[in-house]
C-alpha cells in the first residue's frame, strides 16, 4: 500500500541535497555551500522505471561533533535510517574516504537494511573514476560513481536503488486519502513544538534558536482512522532580515508548503499578536483557497481575565478581516492546552474545503437571498442572477450567471457568500465566485 522509502545520508557538504533534487526533479532541498545547511530530513516523491518511492534528505552525519545542531541532525538521520527501506550513502570522491565516512558506514551496516553507496562529484572519467575504488574499503558493496551537479550516472544509480524495492505489479493500491496540513508562522512561534505535540514524538528539531527549521518537513500520523501529513515549514522573515540565500529559499518553500496543503494552520505568538509576516501568510492561504485555522500559541504565558481571549480574538478579526471564516484556537504547544481540539478542527476544515452542494439547493439559497436583499441597480438597470452552480472544490467555487457582471458590487458578493455559508456551513474555508455574463433573450 505505501511507497518504499529511500533515505539519503552522509557527511555534511557531500552533495546530498543536490542529489536529492536531481532524483526528485525539483529544487526542494536547500542547496548551499555552507556545511550543515540541511538541518532536518525532508521528503519528496519520485519515480523510476514504474517504481514510485519517497526520498528523505537528511542532515549531515558527524557523530563526533559537539555542535548542538549537528547533534540534532545526527538524531534525525538515525530516525530516517530507522524508517527507510533502502539507504543511499553519499560520499565525496574529492575528499576520499574520511574517518567520518567509516563511522557512518559502520552505523549503516548495523542498520541491517539495503545500502547503495554513491560516490559523488566524479566529474572526470579518468583519474577520479580510479579514485572510486578506494571506497570499496567501506564494505558497502560496489560504489556507484555520480555527479549530482552535472547529472551524470543518475540512471545507473537509480537502477541500483530500485533493485531493492518490491515489484510494483505485486504492490497494493494507492495510499488512503491523506489530509495535508501546513503549520506556518514566523520564526520561533512554536511550529515544531506544535507538530511534535500532535505527533506525540520528537520528529522535528525543537530549540530556542529562531529559524532552526529551515526546510519544510513532512511527517505522518494516523488519528481516529484518518491519516494526516504535517508540513512543518520554515518561518517567514521580513525581507530586510533575509541576508543569506538559504533564508530566501526557506521563504519560498513556506509559500510552496501552503500550495501543497489542504489545511493551513497559521500559528500566531500570543505575546506579539498578529505580525506583518502573519498577515502575509494568511493572504497567501486565502488567495490560494486553502482552508485555514488561526492558532494562537503560548497562551499559557499571557496574564488573563475573563475578557482577554475575546479581546484578542476581536483584534485578530480586525487584522485579518479578509478571512472571517477562519476559526481561532488558543493553545499552548508546550503544555498541551487545547491542542487536542486541533484534529477535529482540521478534519472539519478539510471537509468544508472539499464540500459540494447540489445545484437545486444552491439556487434555492440564491433566490431567497435576492428576495431578502435586492441586487444592486445602476441608472435603472439592476443586476440579475439567473442561475448558480458549483464547478469545483478546494476551495468551493461557484459560477453565477448574470446579466452584467460589472454590476456585482463587492459588498453584495460578500452578502451572497454569507448566505451560502449560513445555509451549508462552509466554515474554515474561503469561497470563490466566478461571474459569467448571459445575454438576455
Amino acid at each position: 500500500m505505501s511507497k518504499p522509502v529511500l533515505a539519503i545520508v552522509g557527511r555534511p557538504n557531500v552533495g546530498k541535497s543536490t542529489l536529492f533534487n536531481r532524483i526528485a526533479g525539483d529544487r526542494i532541498a536547500i542547496v548551499e555551500d555552507t556545511p550543515g545547511v540541511t538541518r532536518d530530513r525532508i521528503y519528496a516523491d519520485a519515480d523510476w522505471t514504474r517504481h514510485r518511492f519517497t526520498i528523505i534528505d537528511t542532515g549531515g552525519l558527524d557523530p563526533d561533533s559537539d555542535d548542538i545542531i549537528i547533534k540534532h541532525t545526527f538524531r534525525q538521520a538515525e530516525t530516517a535510517i530507522e524508517i527507510a527501506d533502502v539507504i543511499l550513502f553519499v560520499a565525496d570522491v574529492k575528499d576520499g574516504v574520511m574517518e567520518a565516512d567509516k563511522q557512518v558506514a559502520a552505523i549503516l551496516r548495523r542498520a541491517g537494511k539495503p545500502v547503495v553507496l554513491a560516490v559523488n562529484k566524479v566529474d572526470v572519467t579518468t583519474k577520479e573514476n580510479m579514485d572510486v575504488y578506494e571506497f570499496y574499503e567501506l564494505a558497502l558493496g560496489t560504489p556507484v560513481p555520480v555527479s549530482a551537479g552535472q547529472a551524470l550516472g543518475l540512471g545507473e544509480l537509480l537502477d541500483e536503488i530500485v533493485k531493492h524495492f518490491p515489484d510494483p505489479d505485486a504492490a497494493g493500491g494507492d495510499d488512503d486519502e491523506t489530509i495535508k496540513v501546513a503549520v506556518t508562522g514566523k520564526p520561533n512561534v512554536g511550529k515544531s513544538s506544535l507538530v511534535n505535540r500532535l505527533l506525540g514524538e520528537e520528529r522535528v528539531i525543537v530549540s530556542d534558536i529562531p529559524g532552526t527549521t529551515r526546510d519544510a518537513i513532512d511527517t505522518y500520523v494516523e488519528r481516529g482512522g484518518r491519516r494526516y501529513m504535517f508540513i512543518d515549514t520554515a518561518g517567514l522573515r521580513r525581507k530586510s532580515k533575509i541576508k543569506e540565500n538559504i533564508e530566501r529559499y526557506a521563504m519560498v518553500r513556506a509559500v510552496a508548503a501552503v500550495e501543497r496543503c489542504d489545511v493551513c494552520i497559521l500559528l500566531i505568538d500570543a505575546e506579539q499578536g498578529v505580525s506583518e509576516q502573519d498577515t502575509k501568510i494568511a493572504g497567501i492561504a486565502h488567495e490560494r483557497g486553502k482552508a485555514t485555522i488561526i492558532v494562537v500559541n503560548k497562551w499559557d504565558l499571557i496574564e488573563k481575565d475573563e475578557k482577554t481571549m475575546k479581546e484578542f480574538s476581536e483584534k485578530i478579526s480586525v487584522d485579518l478581516a479578509f478571512m472571517p471564516y477562519a476559526p481561532h484556537l488558543f493553545i499552548s504547544a508546550k503544555t498541551g492546552q487545547r491542542t487536542h481540539k486541533l484534529f477535529d478542527l482540521i478534519h472539519t476544515a478539510y471537509q468544508n474545503n472539499a464540500m459540494r452542494v447540489s445545484t437545486g439547493l444552491l439556487n434555492d439559497v440564491i433566490i431567497e437571498a435576492t428576495a431578502i436583499n435586492q441586487p444592486p441597480a445602476d441608472r435603472g438597470r439592476a443586476l440579475r442572477i439567473y442561475y448558480a452552480t458549483q464547478v469545483s472544490v478546494k476551495p468551493p467555487t461557484f459560477v453565477l450567471f448574470v446579466n452584467e457582471s460589472e454590476r456585482m458590487h463587492f459588498s453584495y458578493k460578500r452578502f451572497l457568500e454569507n448566505q451560502i455559508r449560513q445555509a451549508f456551513g462552509f466554515s474554515c474555508t474561503p469561497i470563490h465566485f466566478i461571474l459569467r455574463n448571459r445575454d438576455e433573450k
